[in-house]
């Protein structure tokens, strides 16, 4: 037979090559460009047809820091590891379609690229503000803050502290450093965006320029949606020298504006309360209430113009609208002369309450929610008593967050949160869920950030950052199920840990070679399990987490089936001669009944295969019944 099984190697196990994907797109359309040694610039500049388009002059408008061309460098490179499955800290593991995934959110985003690029419709983050506190977010793949300690040179390997805690604030305070940390992340995460995707970056007064001209670079400026302004408290400024602290930003890009349809929301209660009239505010058209046309704003000639009134008197004065957008409201009865007491007349403006459908745009500031909500939601969540401290600094309150989902992410859409904190985010789509019986599933990912000694957290019982957001998603659990009788509800999550990956790498003793060969016998890590090397498989061949898994035993085997079809597996660490044979007809016949509509892939354990010739018959058993994709791991 002249079927081979491919054997699975560590580099086809990485995260998506983005340059190799941008190297074959650009193939594809300027095939001329390219040669056996690579891209000829002269060409590519001659097809492009104005030199103007490569610009490769020194001075160059945009955003420049020390470590930048190494922070694009580290978005394109690939990632090797994995995400590790834990049913046991997870909720409703079976069925939930939600993530939680512990680890650096540099390599999980990379790691999430091929199952997930363009299928997010929204992301919000909330990434460390850069306030002179250290960053603990690494740009290089690790298992724990611990590791990373040590890979910054904060922490040497017997776990003491290399540099003060000043030294620590201080490399803090560059934004270089700052900027570094976030491009990367930003970069990858515009790939995950579905074409209608948003964006949105709370931010403050710090660094809200410098993150405004990387998203314009990545982003595109064109796809600049809006600068929103939150007020966060309403009191404050007792240490302030200059200006009293009020807000924050929250910076909006779309991925592709010309995709992204009108952004509307409910009206706001206090407008509706305006509805609430006596009947002569109320014609064909539904309920209304007025506003004065007059302007009191600052001069603008252009809004100067006379109106007649209906008793032949002319009010010549500065209006709020120009003179054409006042004679089309004419035309739509929309300007009421309203009779005061003096026998004068007011000109008002109309406003439905069935303007829009009962929704409006969404203004840019926010400002019915404060800070101080997220803490008061917080503590009655984890019931804290009176007197002491929720176990989170400043969580965002749900309002707010919801003011931002509500438009923008549609009843079954994604919402991703990379700097996940308590899980705000994901406490806010579980709500909006409940109001309207909505499937909206999130992603979030959190470094497992030590919480230090003697904090709140710490005397609750939580150990790092993450442990508090998966507690509080446990609670909102209870507390939203509390006299819900909503069965389909997922209230649910999985959570996954960054590792290394399952595949060992191939690191040879050039002193003792047979040896090394002896002991790569076994291509899997040693103590991982069945369920480990199956996720493994979802990301890297760009299935979906919260795809269904099923198992069935086939001569004593177990076999799974990934996706409906799109990935079967046998990890039985032994497969005989005599079993082949049953194992490949019974993956055949589950094949025929699921009939997935995209190729179906096969994996085995290397190591099962007595010799070569079991390996063989297995995959032309397969292939000559149509599964022509067969590996081993």
């Amino acid at each position: 037979m002249g079927s081979e099984m491919k054997k699975v190697e560590l580099e086809d196990g990485q995260s998506a090559d983005i340059v190799s994907e941008n190297v074959s797109k650009l193939k594809e359309l300027f095939p001329d460009a390219f040669s056996e040694g690579g891209v000829n610039f002269d060409t590519l500049r001659q097809l492009l047809g104005d030199a103007s388009v490569l610009d490769e002059g020194e001075e160059k408008y945009g955003l420049n820091w020390h470590g930048k061309k190494k922070a694009r460098q580290i978005a394109l490179t690939p990632s090797t590891g994995t995400l590790l499955p834990c049913p046991d800290e997870s909720v409703n593991w079976e069925n939930t379609q939600n993530l939680f995934i512990e680890g650096d959110n540099l390599e999980v985003l990379k790691l999430l690229q091929k199952s997930y690029a363009n299928k997010v419709k929204m992301i919000y983050i909330d990434p460390p503000y850069n306030t002179g506190s250290e960053f603990i977010y690494p740009d290089k793949f690790v298992e724990g803050l611990e590791t990373y300690l040590r890979y910054s040179g904060q922490k040497n390997e017997e776990g003491e502290w290399e540099i003060s805690e000043s030294g620590r604030e201080k490399t803090g305070r560059k934004h270089g450093n700052w900027l570094s940390m976030m491009y990367p992340r930003l970069f990858l995460a515009k790939s995950l965006l579905r074409q209608d995707g948003v964006l949105f970056v709370s931010i403050d007064d710090n660094e809200v320029g410098n993150i405004k001209g990387v998203l314009n670079e990545i982003f595109g400026e064109e796809n600049f949606v809006g600068q929103m302004v939150w007020k966060k408290k309403y009191i404050g400024g007792k240490h302030a020298k200059h200006f009293v602290d009020l807000h924050e930003y929250v910076l909006v890009y779309a991925k592709n504006i010309l995709d992204l349809p009108e952004i509307l929301m409910d009206r706001p209660a206090a407008e509706l309360e305006k509805f609430k009239l006596e009947d002569e505010f109320f014609d064909e058209r539904g309920k209304y209430y007025t506003r004065p046309l007059k302007s009191n704003l600052g001069l603008r000639k252009t809004l100067i113009y006379p109106i007649e009134m209906p008793d032949g008197t002319i009010i010549d004065t500065q209006w709020m609208v120009a003179r054409e957008t006042f004679d089309q409201l004419v035309k739509d009865g929309r300007i009421v002369f309203m009779k005061k007491r003096d026998g004068t007349y007011n000109v008002h403006r109309k406003y439905y309450q069935n303007d829009g459908g009962g929704s409006v745009k969404v203004p840019s500031l926010i400002d019915e929610v404060s800070n101080a909500d997220g803490k008061v939601e917080m503590k009655s969540l984890f019931q804290i008593q009176e007197g002491r401290e929720i176990p989170f600094d400043n969580p965002k309150p749900t309002e707010f967050i919801s003011y931002l989902m509500k438009p923008v992410l549609g009843k079954n859409d994604i919402v991703l949160d990379f700097f996940a904190g308590s899980a705000s985010t994901a406490h806010t789509a579980l709500k909006l869920n409940c109001s309207d019986s909505g499937n909206r599933k999130y992603i979030l990912v959190q470094l497992p950030e030590i919480c230090p000694d003697n904090s709140p957290a710490r005397e609750q019982g939580y150990s790092t950052i993450s442990d508090v957001a998966k507690e509080r998603l446990r609670k909102v659990k209870e507390n939203l199920l509390d006299g819900l009788k909503m069965d389909n509800l997922d209230l649910g999550f999985k959570v996954f840990k960054l590792s290394s990956s399952n595949i060992r790498a191939w690191n040879p003793d050039r002193t003792d070679l047979e040896e090394s060969l002896l002991s790569h016998e076994e291509h899997l890590v040693e103590g991982r399990s069945e369920q480990d090397v199956l996720y493994e498989l979802l990301l890297k061949r760009g299935v979906d987490l919260a795809v269904p898994i099923e198992s069935r035993e086939v001569a004593g085997k177990n076999i799974y089936s990934i996706g409906y079809g799109v990935l079967f597996a046998c990890l039985d660490e032994s497969i005989a001669k005599e079993q082949v044979e049953d194992i490949a007809q019974g993956i055949i016949a589950w094949y025929g009944e699921l009939a997935p509509s995209s190729d179906t892939h096969v994996f085995f354990r290397d190591s099962a295969f007595r010799d070569d010739v079991s390996k063989t018959n297995m995959a032309a058993i397969l292939e000559q019944n149509g599964i022509t994709h067969v590996r081993s791991l």
